[in-house]
């Protein structure tokens, strides 16, 4: 399978050419949607193939049947999470040692980059613990310095949490029943609240214009 910081980037490439529309954007929900899956461990290739199943089942309904696009990676979750049991029920698959996927020289400018715009926002103390990783050494264990990436992300964001007002908690809230409700009937309840709490987490990073940490979003 494709290496595994490619994960956002997979997802998006084979939903556009399954759905047949390579200028097709994916929206803030299909983002989160997709870290959801990320987060829990949910192979990419049990992704891709739910959204190949979604969308065959979705072609072989009758025309009058079809009267709009898919227009969601959201319309796929259901097909997703029985393709992530399947392949849950079998064997687990061994891995194969891969090169990294970045230069080291490619992390340096990511963390610099980063650094910068914690400084810039006022997080100073984030932006050192940042500049104070040891990439040399963590360059051998990609894992591990994700960890400490997310790890600092999550101290951003929970500072991000506890700034915000309720007016624009409950407007993201909103925004996200809207987006959501073609497509709950899809997800358990348990799916439903992760979701709205990455979705949230989405929002409030992209409302303070700060960057995402994670090494998943170095080519973004």
């Amino acid at each position: 399978m494709t290496n595994y910081f490619n994960y956002f980037t997979e997802v998006e490439d084979h939903f556009q050419r399954v759905r047949g529309t390579g200028l097709f954007l994916l929206s803030p929900l299909d983002w989160a949607l997709i870290e959801v899956w990320k987060n829990a461990g949910i192979p990419l290739e049990a992704v891709l193939r739910g959204i190949d199943q979604a969308f065959d089942k979705w072609r072989k309904r009758p025309a009058h049947a079809r009267t709009q696009n898919v227009n969601s990676i959201a319309y796929c979750a259901q097909a997703i999470a029985v393709e992530a049991q399947a392949l849950a029920s079998g064997a687990p698959v061994k891995k194969s040692a891969e090169a990294p996927p970045f230069e080291l020289d490619e992390i340096r400018a990511f963390i610099f980059r980063n650094a910068q715009a914690l400084r810039n926002a006022g997080q100073q103390d984030l932006a050192a613990l940042l500049e104070s990783l040891d990439l040399e050494s963590l360059y051998g264990d990609l894992e591990q310095l994700e960890q400490r990436l997310t790890a600092i992300e999550e101290k951003m964001i929970a500072r991000l949490r506890a700034a915000v007002s309720d007016e624009a908690l409950f407007e993201s809230r909103r925004s996200l029943d809207v987006e959501l409700k073609p497509y709950r009937g899809k997800m358990s309840a348990e799916q439903l609240s992760i979701l709205e709490k990455q979705f949230l987490e989405r929002k409030l990073l992209t409302g303070s214009g700060l960057p995402r940490l994670s090494l998943f979003y170095l080519h973004a």
